[in-house]
């Protein structure tokens, strides 16, 4: 008995690795399929569309400047006014729309066309590279692109993974969102890396939220170094209501 509880105790306060991560969100989420989104060149206009706005509506953006256009070389081609009406559902349109425009003209004007599976091709690091000499793309597009449309392993950080690898301890307080990007992608097998960033988001909109974490509900709250506090701000908030009733 004495002996079991040490090993739990053990166990509760080792350190979270990348591989505990994987074990105990794959047994609560499941596997997860890689299958191609878009390609490359649409994931890219797909990923602007979805800056700042929900999946919903970068979904319709992206279908309604599509049915506009029917083609990239017609984007391209458009004025940005045209453009901004087509995606004004997905919200920032004015912000979105030239930028889309000077990208794709970007890329038409280097290569002739909008084909980028030769990225695929290219070592990894020179394939982020490629993409990050783009105007306006940075490594987290960059990283999607190549993850979801090409099936390499690349891994985006988005705001959920950002706040549940902090949490957890995989990232330390001070490292920014773009540094995120190299941390994290090394820390598991090239082949776990997309599973690796869907549980992460998954987790992070399903239990490890941004306002109110489910940690009774975490899998991974037995090394999470971040829940002692959560728990203890939790109860504060908790007896605050409490409080003001009895003054009243």
């Amino acid at each position: 008995m004495e002996a079991t509880a040490k090993t739990a105790t053990t166990r509760r306060r080792r350190k979270l690795r990348a591989q505990d991560v994987m074990d105990c969100l794959g047994a609560q989420y499941g596997p997860v399929q890689w299958h191609v989104r878009y390609s490359p060149a649409e994931e890219l206009v797909y990923t602007i569309l979805s800056q700042h706005t929900s999946d919903l509506n970068s979904e319709r953006a992206f279908k309604s400047l599509m049915s506009a256009f029917d083609s990239l070389h017609a984007v391209a081609d458009a004025p940005v006014d045209a453009i901004e009406e087509a995606i004004r559902r997905g919200g920032l349109a004015k912000q979105k729309a030239p930028r889309i425009k000077n990208v794709l003209c970007q890329i038409r004007d280097e290569i002739g066309g909008f084909d980028l599976s030769f990225l695929a091709e290219m070592p990894l690091d020179d394939a982020k590279a490629w993409l990050k000499r783009l105007n306006g793309i940075g490594p987290k597009t960059a990283a999607i692109i190549l993850c979801f449309s090409l099936g390499m392993p690349a891994m985006p950080v988005d705001t959920h993974i950002f706040r549940v690898s902090k949490r957890l301890g995989l990232i330390g307080q001070k490292v920014n969102a773009d540094k995120a990007h190299d941390i994290l992608e090394p820390m598991v097998a090239p082949q776990d890396v997309f599973a690796f960033h869907m549980y992460l988001i998954q987790h992070g909109r399903q239990v490890c939220k941004a306002q109110r974490p489910l940690c009774g509900e975490c899998p991974l709250a037995w090394g999470c170094p971040a829940r002692p506090k959560i728990e203890r701000e939790a109860k504060r908030s908790a007896r605050k209501p409490a409080a003001k009733r009895k003054k009243v």
